[in-house]
């Protein structure tokens, strides 16, 4: 693959292009539409007898209705629309410069598709793959001409989700990877770099949010409509894992998890829970099916109802010492005094604010008494909701005096079970560290993955960004203390964080 030897940028960065894309599903064409939109002209086969014609039909219609909307220009809706043609052989595709295949995501269908391509089009032809979990490598490594093959992996709805991963399988020619980096910039998106591991950057960086909210469902620390409610207005998430799983449907998101956690032997960060196998033999796959985690009226979510706060309150509350100042400025607006003695009146609710740990482990550092004790999350948002958690000896009544009290002004509060990292910190420290590990592999820049993360994801801050906002250390702590009481290597710090936080570095900081 040649560069323009006018400059140095990639030849696909500014030479007209003739573009073919196999596959005319919902992929396929969001492809076409913003290629067409960039300028190029796009040929669009389908292995379904009409598919390609009906395909560009529609994806005409949705171009009339973006200017009837006036998001395009009744010329700009032309254009684009002249610009993009229906196929019906793939012989038609062989003067292409570059053919994306976007068909279902079987690895001997892409071989065999790959293959017909090669036969087909130009030794200078770029080959891609917009696969979102097959080795790019795999699915080379048998033609004639592996190097000029490599992924490009777009997110639906294409013409929304404005980034791509452009992926290098071990065969790929790095000429190839920067043409596609140069032509996923050409038509709007940021194009990211990644290697060909499973995936991934998105869908890598993905698996801390799903798997650990269905970690401490399974571990009876919540219901899975509250882990959501703390998730969304504790650390700021759009929607939580349980509400996306129900949006994304459980055929395609169980066997993603499944996908990851086999590819990287059964690497203990990514394990699944059997709650989603059994859901999804039960055909409870989420909203499209009416039920999932929650159920469905006309494709609406039904709402669960939020217990109401008690009326109790406790005479007095002491809060350990390593307690931040803002909940001790917190639980004076509450209107209940502090207890400021060195060791809790025998009338006062004693309240701990645990990074990492479990308000047991607190107990027992502190000497407290289990049945009036609770814990409460300080690492995040206090303003939105409040998160009281429970030792196993907590009794109901000092419970509700918690509860009532932390209420008290209005604002929701959600009481869980004992947890190490309660439920904030759990999920957040583990996509931070496994963001970590994935750039300690160096499978992208931490920059790319940040980015990649942000525009894939949504979160509320990039995973590499929300370390540093939280603190590597802390971050660290939050790890070193759930792995040490759970015993389980899911939580073992990756030595991407764990070095630089002993070095004071940015999780964003590369390596010379």
């Amino acid at each position: 693959m040649q560069t323009d030897p006018q400059d140095e940028r990639p030849r696909f960065a500014t030479a007209p292009l003739t573009l073919g894309v196999v596959g005319a599903g919902v992929m396929g064409m969001g492809i076409v539409q913003i290629a067409a939109q960039a300028g190029l002209a796009v040929r669009v086969f389908d292995a379904r007898e009409g598919g390609a014609a009906a395909g560009c039909e529609k994806l005409a219609g949705t171009l009339r209705t973006l200017h009837e909307r006036g998001k395009l220009s009744a010329e700009q809706a032309a254009a684009a629309t002249a610009r993009f043609a229906p196929v019906a052989t793939l012989e038609a595709l062989r003067d292409c410069d570059v053919v994306i295949e976007a068909i279902v995501e079987d690895l001997g269908a892409k071989q065999a598709l790959f293959a017909q391509l090669e036969a087909l089009v130009r030794d200078d032809c770029v080959l891609a793959s917009n696969t979102s979990s097959l080795s790019v490598t795999a699915i080379a490594a048998s033609l004639r001409l592996p190097a000029r093959v490599a992924g490009f992996h777009f997110f639906n709805p294409v013409p929304v989700m404005k980034v791509v991963e452009t992926v290098d399988g071990l065969l790929t020619d790095p000429a190839v990877t920067l043409n596609l980096l140069a032509l996923g910039r050409r038509l709007g998106h940021t194009a990211v770099r990644a290697k060909d591991t499973p995936g991934f950057i998105v869908n890598h960086a993905g698996r801390g949010f799903g798997t650990e909210g269905l970690r401490i469902l399974a571990e009876g620390v919540a219901e899975f409509h509250e882990v959501d409610r703390v998730l969304r207005d504790v650390a700021g998430f759009i929607v939580g894992p349980f509400e996306l799983m129900d949006i994304t449907a459980l055929d395609v998101s169980h066997p993603v998890m499944e996908s990851i956690y086999r590819q990287y032997y059964d690497e203990p960060r990514y394990r699944p829970q059997p709650l989603t196998r059994q859901m999804l033999a039960a055909g409870l796959v989420g909203r499209k099916a009416g039920r999932g985690f929650y159920r469905y009226d006309g494709g609406q979510k039904q709402a669960i109802a939020e217990a109401a706060a008690p009326a109790a309150r406790p005479a007095s509350v002491w809060l350990a010492p390593d307690a931040p100042a803002a909940l001790r400025t917190l639980v004076a607006t509450l209107g209940v005094p502090v207890d400021d003695g060195a060791a809790p009146r025998a009338g006062s609710l004693c309240v701990v604010a645990p990074v990492g740990d479990d308000a047991t482990t607190c107990v027992q550092r502190l000497g407290l008494d289990a049945q009036r004790t609770v814990a409460v999350e300080t690492l995040f948002d206090l303003s939105r909701r409040r998160v009281v958690m429970t030792t196993p000896a907590t009794t109901a009544a000092w419970r509700d005096a918690a509860h009532g009290l932390f209420a008290a002004d209005g604002v929701p509060v959600t009481v869980i079970r004992d947890s190490a990292g309660l439920v904030a910190q759990r999920v957040v420290a583990t996509i931070v560290n496994i963001a970590c590990d994935i750039a300690q592999q160096r499978i992208a820049t931490p920059a790319d993955i940040d980015l990649a993360v942000k525009l894939g994801l949504n979160y509320p801050l990039p995973p590499l960004a929300w370390g540093d906002r939280l603190g590597a250390r802390t971050v660290l702590t939050i790890l070193e203390r759930m792995h040490a009481f759970y015993g389980d290597p899911r939580y073992r710090p990756s030595p991407w964080l764990k070095r630089r936080a002993l070095l004071g570095l940015s999780l964003l900081a590369d390596e010379a």
